[in-house]
């Protein structure tokens, strides 16, 4: 049986070779469920790293951040809704402006990052970004394009363990490509357009890390997430295209959320 799966993807693979199927992605959902179970247990071994806040003793932050997961979710326009876990994460560390999502689902976002923005649209327009990155499976994409098809074959048939720990450590660094970017900047709109935010919220997000950045500083985000010139306006344009009603920036709300970090 396995013979005949490797046989079936490397024709499908040949097949493709030279079409611009920019798309195509040896993983499963199951694969992308795996790869982000399996980063989701690595993060969680290594507190040290990575120090997620309790969901016990930071009960209110995490209801917030959920409320605002729930909302993008609800939106309709998720297609893995059902599929992914879409399990939330708050790591404890005020000096990285950054956050993540792995295949599957799993969300994680640094308290620095929550503490950087303004409002509440700011942070529903990253969660956006990020949600799109895990529910159009560029991670997975990503990974077709940079291993060999034979590694990747070990990694879906279950055979490397050793890959699959590495290639899921890896995930937390993983670069995007611009088209990529461009898609989940979109669709943080999208997801965010039948919504009470501002749709452009990410635009907002940006702003703020462009600024950051002409004033010398080095955001963590824009290491994975290339910025190009065209961003914000981008994101506002798709959000004026879209004819998007909502306007919520929730400020009060959102430092009710700042304020219930350590």
């Amino acid at each position: 049986m396995k013979s005949i799966v490797i046989f079936f993807c490397l024709t499908f693979l040949f097949a493709c070779n030279g079409c611009k199927n920019e798309g195509f992605n040896i993983f499963s959902i199951e694969d992308d469920k795996q790869l982000g179970l399996q980063l989701q247990q690595e993060i969680a071994a290594n507190p040290g790293d990575y120090p997620v806040l309790s969901e016990t003793q930071y009960s209110a932050a995490y209801a917030h951040i959920y409320r605002m997961r729930d909302s993008i979710l609800n939106s309709g326009n998720v297609d893995h809704k059902d599929d992914f876990t879409w399990e939330v994460k708050i790591i404890h560390d005020d000096a990285t402006l950054n956050a993540f999502c792995a295949p599957g689902g799993y969300i994680y976002v640094y308290t620095g990052l929550i503490k950087f923005l303004d409002s509440e649209d700011q942070l529903a327009g990253v969660l956006g970004h990020e949600i799109a990155h895990a529910d159009k499976r560029h991670s997975t994409q990503q990974l077709t394009k940079s291993y060999s098809i034979s590694l990747l074959l070990q990694v879906v048939l279950g055979e490397n363990a050793q890959l699959l720990s590495e290639i899921a450590q890896g995930l937390v660094s993983l670069k995007f490509s611009r088209s990529d970017e461009s898609e989940a900047d979109e669709y943080s709109v999208k997801y965010l357009c039948p919504t009470e935010y501002n749709a452009a919220g990410a635009s907002g997000f940006f702003d703020k890390l462009i600024q950051l950045e002409q004033a010398g500083g080095t955001p963590q985000f824009l290491s994975t997430h290339p910025n190009p010139d065209n961003r914000v306006a981008d994101i506002n344009a798709h959000k004026t295209e879209s004819g998007c009603a909502g306007a919520g920036t929730f400020d009060a709300r959102y430092q009710q959320l700042k304020n219930s970090l350590p």
